[in-house]
């Protein structure tokens, strides 16, 4: 054996936001090989003194190898950036990509289309991770509640990918395999879509949907989507702990009694504050995937020539929000989205 293959890294996470720095962390404690790439910003204090995974699973301090780029070619990659960085980040270390397995963890359903510009497709393997997070600061992570790591039953990539994902992720998280993760992938979006609203107002989830008129916005929001998703013939599929049923269920209820359930839901998510995806990347000066969330229904509606006036709204705040730092009060909210909410 040489001695690249002797040292050669198992797993690169890249990646070092809430997802990515969660999940190199608690793969390193159960495995040599881990290392985390990310930009200098994100790495800078984790190479001082560590990585710091707090919640869930009590208190953590990880030595972990953090790098800019990846420096040889990794048994597997767990592509963890947001969607809109995936580019970016697969030019920056394409030339150690070519050859190894690459597991895609984005929100959203254009990780794969993106990807496959670059890699073969026989390579990749598409997941959907339940459980949540927080990027609290550099180096230091919350894990806010526990859930499944849904991966894609791997028909395209077969069995060298498959089998290896599925063996280093279960020593993480319980895994479950998927034979339609597109229709999961699309009521995902669902689960996230309300992201939006603490991105907007700059407040935790629990602070946002603690208010019942803004949980009310939360209700339009997923009513609008789920007119759109039917009249474009997409299938929905149920994920664990959110199955189809809790969506169409809700929206079954009349507006107030929707939003007065929803509310309870959200503010018992976590003990913790939950910010949501969105938010992080905005308090980090990072751009967010919004466009691959709610402007998702945008396109579809736009596709199948339909209005989605309630979520382009919501996405042009949050990009508002974006360029100028400056959060929408909870009036203005309402304000501006409620001749789109019943």
């Amino acid at each position: 054996m040489t001695l690249e293959k002797a040292n050669r890294i198992k797993i690169a996470v890249i990646g070092a936001g809430a997802i990515g720095s969660l999940v190199a962390g608690y793969l390193k404690l159960k495995e040599d090989g881990v290392s985390l790439i990310g930009h200098l910003s994100s790495i800078e204090d984790v190479k001082k003194k560590g990585l710091t995974i707090v919640g869930a699973r009590g208190s953590f301090n990880i030595k972990i190898d953090v790098f800019e780029k990846l420096k040889q070619t990794p048994d597997l990659v767990i592509l963890a950036v947001k969607t809109q960085d995936i580019e970016e980040a697969l030019e920056n270390n394409l030339n150690f990509l070519k050859d190894t397995c690459i597991l895609t963890v984005q929100n959203g359903i254009q990780a794969e289309n993106i990807v496959s510009k670059y890699i073969a497709k026989e390579n990749i393997i598409s997941s959907i991770v339940m459980f949540g997070s927080t990027y609290l600061e550099p180096a230091r992570i919350v894990h806010n509640f526990e859930g499944e790591w849904i991966v894609d039953n791997g028909a395209y990539s077969g069995s060298k990918c498959r089998d290896k994902v599925r063996r280093h992720l279960s020593k993480i998280f319980p895994i479950i395999v998927s034979n339609d993760i597109r229709g999961m992938k699309y009521l995902k979006i669902f689960v996230n879509a309300n992201n939006c609203i603490p991105a907007i107002l700059g407040l935790s989830m629990q602070e946002a949907f603690s208010d019942l008129a803004i949980s009310r916005i939360s209700i339009a929001i997923w009513r609008e989507g789920l007119d759109i998703i039917k009249k474009s013939g997409i299938n929905l599929v149920s994920l664990p702990n959110f199955p189809l049923e809790r969506l169409t269920g809700l929206l079954a209820l009349l507006a107030a009694q929707a939003a007065e359930k929803f509310r309870a839901i959200m503010i018992n998510l976590s003990e913790k504050p939950l910010y949501g995806s969105i938010l992080q990347s905005i308090k980090r000066n990072r751009s967010s995937e919004i466009d691959y969330i709610n402007g998702e229904f945008v396109n579809l509606a736009e596709e199948n020539n339909l209005k989605a006036p309630l979520n382009k709204k919501l996405v042009e705040m949050v990009h508002s929000v974006e360029k100028s730092n400056k959060f929408f009060s909870k009036e203005e909210l309402i304000a501006q989205t409620k001749k789109f909410v019943n």
